[in-house]
């Protein structure tokens, strides 16, 4: 084979590469709104009154665990937010977002388990844009109430900056993310979107139009709750 046949191979197998990985990207961008749509469903579901005081939604799906009871794990998903001046316009193209560490005891059994995340502070929200930020440790965390009659307004969840939910085995729960860490995904923004933009140009300056695979999550939000009250 010459130098110009295997330089054109070559840059064949690359371009093949990318598109692969773009794929996965927005594979990962519907399937979190595949589980957000399922969760949305059932009858004990994120109460009307947490879900509407949040300023971001974290959909991470089939977060691995790969140490049973101990040791962690590693997800990878999206986050979307309300987009404009204190996060009270309409829910924002999203960007990608990384799960990483922490222990979350038996309840997973090595199972891979869908997470939902509530960010329920501008700061929360600020911060994860910016940089790594410790679930429980530089935000304050709380397993999630759950049931349409629940309510946002008890000392757990007015106190956290995060609330926490899992979906494993069909079982939609609350629970504690305490130790794990959380970051923009830029790698991932740069697949989705075919172009270097940040979480934080994404949320706030609205860089970027939503994919055409974030339809179903972005829907899902804005039937469920179009305004922060």
């Amino acid at each position: 084979m010459g130098r110009k046949a295997f330089a054109l191979c070559v840059a064949a197998m690359m371009a093949g590469s990318a598109l692969a990985q773009n794929n996965k990207v927005a594979e990962r961008v519907a399937r979190a709104g595949d589980v957000m749509s399922e969760i949305m469903d059932v009858p004990d579901d994120i109460p009307q009154s947490v879900i509407d005081r949040a300023d971001c939604v974290v959909v991470l799906p089939s977060v691995l665990k790969f140490a049973f009871g101990f040791g962690g794990s590693y997800g990878r998903g999206v986050m979307t937010c309300r987009s404009g001046k204190g996060f009270r316009g309409p829910w924002s193209a999203p960007t990608m977002m990384a799960l990483e560490g922490g222990s979350f005891g038996l309840q997973l059994g090595g199972q891979a388990t869908d997470f939902v995340l509530l960010l329920m502070t501008p700061n929360s929200a600020e911060n994860i844009l910016k940089s790594k930020v410790k679930i429980g440790g530089d935000a304050s965390a709380a397993a999630g109430p759950v049931g349409r009659n629940a309510s946002a307004e008890t000392d757990v969840t007015l106190r956290a900056e995060i609330l926490s939910y899992s979906r494993a085995r069909g079982l939609f729960a609350g629970i504690s993310l305490s130790g794990s860490t959380l970051r923009p995904d830029n790698g991932a923004n740069k697949d989705l979107y075919g172009k270097d933009v940040t979480a934080q140009s994404i949320v706030f300056d609205r860089a970027v139009p939503p994919p055409p695979s974030a339809k179903l999550l972005l829907a899902t939000l804005s039937k469920k709750s179009p305004h922060q009250k």
